[in-house]
């Protein structure tokens, strides 16, 4: 780790980037990063991130230092064992009482699901400007975390089920995005459609990749997924997701990539949730869940008169 340092330019290297909401208030909150390197030492200072909040966004300071170790590990490669030692060089400051530090009573069920990948996006983003030749635009940045439960028709036996679903990866300065994949601090695995239908009152009716959700640029994000899930019993259930005011960020002039939504199909008409909710869905009603694409990376190539512009096709994955 310490090698990896000194090859880092010695510098100051700022960022912000923002979680929609708490799921209470409409207001952003704000994520803040100075990266201080200097030889072959580190200091991740969150001194700016907004103050923890009521709602369960708030990050304990253990899931901080996983993203950071998870950030700087990945400037090794994957030979690097993961080991304590990772940490030495690298100092970690984050308030107490902010939403990357939160002290009790604060509620932190999302800390870890959803602020980890914020806390991960705004360490790339500052890392960036220090290693532009390394560092991929933002992913989608959420794990667009669904839960619902009620009493199963065919058993009369209670249910719950919960999933988290994929989105697009953000581009890389040297090759487009993944499609429809777990990015960054998630490692959760796809639910085959045969087993959910089979094991749950549910009928999925689309399950496919959200075309053209990935951001525009020389490389282009990675596409996000569509999930439309019928229920066939009345449930109760909640949407814990993000990206779906704030799109996920381009790098080197790539544009972002599309924001994800949240909607219930009724009757033919499509009602918007919030990206942080609870829902109760009686048996026939459809939930259509879009994931976020993620951003692109390096501006669009233009070359000859404006008559005849001719981008630069990109570098399929």
């Amino acid at each position: 780790m310490r090698a990896a340092l000194a090859r880092i330019p010695d510098g100051d290297y700022r960022a912000e980037d923002f979680l929609d909401d708490d799921g209470f208030t409409r207001r952003p909150v704000r994520l803040r990063v100075r990266i201080q390197i200097r030889r072959d030492r580190a200091t991740v200072d969150f001194a700016g991130t907004s103050p923890q909040c009521r709602g369960s966004v708030n990050a304990v300071l253990a899931i901080t230092h996983s993203a950071v170790f998870y950030v700087f590990r990945c400037l090794l490669g994957e030979d690097a064992p993961a080991c304590a030692g990772l940490m030495e060089p690298i100092a970690v400051r984050a308030p107490e009482g902010s939403v990357v530090n939160a002290r009790p009573p604060a509620a932190v069920a999302a800390g870890n699901v959803e602020t980890a990948q914020r806390i991960v996006d705004v360490l790339l983003k500052a890392l960036a400007r220090a290693l532009p030749e390394r560092i991929p635009a933002a992913s989608s940045g959420t794990m667009n975390n669904l839960s619902f439960g009620g009493l199963d028709p065919r058993t009369h036996e209670p249910f719950a089920y919960y999933e988290t679903i994929a989105g697009g990866m953000g581009a890389r300065p040297a090759m487009d995005g993944l499609n429809g994949v777990h990015t960054h601090m998630t490692n959760s695995l796809n639910t085959p459609i045969e087993a959910l239908e089979s094991a749950y009152p549910v009928r999925i009716r689309r399950y496919s990749l959200r075309r053209g959700s990935g951001g525009a640029g020389r490389f282009r994000g990675g596409d996000g997924i569509v999930r439309e899930i019928e229920f066939l019993a009345d449930v109760r259930g909640s949407i814990l997701s993000e990206r779906r005011r704030i799109p996920p960020y381009g790098l080197a002039g790539g544009q972002p990539g599309k924001r994800g939504s949240n909607q219930f199909l009724k009757t033919g008409n499509a009602i918007t949730l919030p990206g942080k909710t609870t829902f109760e869905a009686p048996r026939g009603s459809v939930l259509k869940i879009e994931t976020p694409g993620g951003g692109g990376w390096g501006r669009v190539q233009v070359k000859g008169p404006r008559a005849k512009v001719k981008r630069q096709k990109p570098t399929r994955v």
